[in-house]
């Protein structure tokens, strides 16, 4: 873990860099968002700061997962930024809306979109494009943004989502994406998906499926609703196989002896990220006045 000693800046002060405080997103306030700054950000360069964007499961711990990220954006001279979409949203029971994005009162999608603007005003970064890693409730989130706004994403990173939406244009949304086009006002753009860098990421004893099997009582209900499989690393392997079908390329980890926990993926993770982000030579972190 990363020491969090505070540092201030010329314009930002010491809750701007390492682990910051908790923003309320200007897109809608009940949304909120925190990061990591590196230590050594240089307010006066001119180098831009790769984004790493990590979406939180139900539990929602989006400051204990943004941690979990500290030791590698100093690694890396990477932001990291992790929204918090609280439970409760569109109901006193909604743990969900935030996973389908089936669309509903808030797009969770544009949401995300503002807290990297925010985040852009307030820090350079290295381009438009950024990194997205999810985990569980995080996953169900990242693929189906991947299907929105590829043009947005270096790589994505898809952890043990427990329900997924196939590239399948034979069913509908959200088992499939028949009329995608029809539901969110935009086709899926398949050139630009192949643009971007794609993990699967699961543990292989993550076999437990009380939490993830729709009853036709649930508002999601729809008879195809399990075509993908029964568990999580089979609905995970043939998401998978629908990106491979339409030229995809698809790194998949399956992590053994982990269950659904989701800092037994965290190396993977990490390699993964990795790969796609430079190792830049981490700046000093002088103190300034």
């Amino acid at each position: 873990m990363t020491p969090s000693r505070r540092v201030h800046g010329r314009k930002l002060s010491s809750y701007d860099f390492g682990r910051t405080t908790v923003y309320a997103s200007r897109f809608d306030p009940r949304l909120s968002y925190c990061a990591y700054v590196p230590l050594g950000y240089d307010e006066d360069g001119t180098q831009g700061y790769p984004l790493a964007v990590v979406v939180h499961g139900t539990l929602r711990d989006a400051t204990g997962s943004r941690d979990a990220f500290a030791a590698f954006a100093e690694a890396h001279s990477c932001i990291v930024l992790a929204p918090l979409f609280p439970a409760g949203i569109t109901g006193p029971a909604d743990v969900s809306s935030y996973k389908l994005m089936v669309p509903c009162p808030i797009r969770y999608d544009l949401a995300l979109l503002a807290m990297v603007e925010e985040i852009g005003a307030r820090y350079r970064l290295a381009g438009p494009r950024f990194s997205l890693f999810g985990f569980s409730g995080g996953g169900h989130f990242a693929h189906r943004f991947f299907y929105l706004h590829p043009e947005r994403l270096q790589a994505v990173s898809i952890g043990a989502p427990g329900i997924v939406t196939l590239l399948d244009r034979e069913r509908d949304y959200w088992v499939g994406v028949r009329d995608f086009a029809a539901v969110w006002g935009r086709p899926i753009d398949i050139e630009a998906m192949r643009t971007v860098a794609v993990q699967t990421v699961i543990g292989a004893d993550d076999l437990d499926t009380w939490e993830i099997t729709i009853t036709p009582s649930h508002p999601a209900w729809r008879s195809d609703w399990d075509v993908a499989g029964e568990n999580r690393p089979e609905r995970l392997a043939s998401l998978k196989a629908s990106f491979e079908r339409n030229g995809i390329v698809v790194r998949h980890d399956a992590v053994p002896g982990v269950a659904h926990r989701w800092d037994g993926l965290l190396p993977a993770v990490v390699d993964f990220f990795g790969e796609r982000i430079p190792r830049l030579p981490p700046s000093s972190p002088t103190p300034r006045t």
